[in-house]
């Protein structure tokens, strides 16, 4: 009986080595091997070995939930096979040198939660099916080269939790899409060239713990309903064009203490005022 155990574990260990992911995922995964030169990444795939065995995948069930190549010398693009990897929940290539745009092809990712791009030369318009990857609680694409305006799509992303934007070249005004994102606890679009004011539908964000808009060009008054966001710990809207009248309580929230950018181009801090009806007032 010990031998006959014996066998059935070995004959399961052996079948359990074999294991392995599909013919699509596995040829995505070489794909973005190959156009990201992974010869030269810090850590790279012995595409010879099993692929249970190469750095920064997490398998689960035979299917590729997670990729994390941040800071690993990626150089190329993020290929559009991609999103052949349809159960991937994490992809991370945080700090390297991808360059190009965002395939479209990642809004067939209905299972992406976590996307992190930040920090590589990734330049273009963010496509607008990113807003079909229904499933995301994380976008992170700050420190890139996009232009062109924040697609509204982004606003149909009911579970997204943090999107940051911040340090690229985005212009327009803030997707009215995004004052019904009910699940937003950290918005940051800071440093771009985005125009236009803060709509009085900020209220609806009431999970909103951080809002950074801080070296835009948005003007008008700074709405008085900033202060309905009970959950809001850390605001930061100076070197716009704001104007006005603000709380007490929202002037201490901004790291810079509300300080804008004149017509004429010269610093100017706006005026706090005591009484919360004053602010009100001023808006009216």
């Amino acid at each position: 009986m010990k031998k006959i155990f014996t066998l059935v574990l070995i004959t399961m260990f052996s079948l359990s080595m074999k294991a392995d992911i599909t013919v699509a995922e596995k040829k995505a995964l070489v794909k973005l091997y190959e156009v990201t030169n992974g010869g030269n990444w810090t850590n790279k795939w012995d595409l010879k070995s099993p692929v249970t065995t190469w750095y920064g995948l997490k398998i689960l069930n035979d299917k590729v939930v997670s990729i994390d190549l941040s800071n690993n010398n990626l150089v190329g693009i993020v290929p559009s096979e991609i999103s052949n990897l349809q159960d991937l929940k994490t992809l991370n290539l945080y700090k390297n040198s991808i360059s190009g745009n965002i395939p479209s092809s990642i809004g067939s990712m209905k299972s992406l939660e976590t996307l992190r791009l930040s920090f590589n030369s990734l330049s273009g318009e963010i496509p607008a099916a990113i807003g079909n990857a229904s499933s995301l609680k994380t976008l992170e694409l700050f420190m890139n080269k996009f232009t062109g305006k924040i697609p509204s799509e982004i606003g149909k992303l009911s579970n997204l939790q943090t999107l940051s934007l911040y340090n690229n070249e985005l212009e327009g005004q803030i997707p009215t899409s995004f004052y019904e994102m009910k699940n937003l606890k950290i918005l940051l679009l800071n440093s771009n060239k985005l125009t236009g004011s803060i709509s009085h539908s900020i209220s609806n964000l009431t999970a909103l713990e951080q809002l950074s808009l801080f070296d835009n060009k948005m003007e008008g008054q700074v709405p008085f309903d900033l202060e309905k966001l009970k959950n809001l710990k850390e605001l930061n809207i100076s070197y716009n064009k704001f104007s006005g009248f603000v709380s007490k309580n929202l002037a201490k929230l901004d790291a810079l203490n509300m300080t804008m950018i004149s017509n004429n181009g010269v610093a100017v801090v706006l005026n706090v005022v005591v009484d919360k009806n004053s602010v009100l007032a001023s808006e009216e």
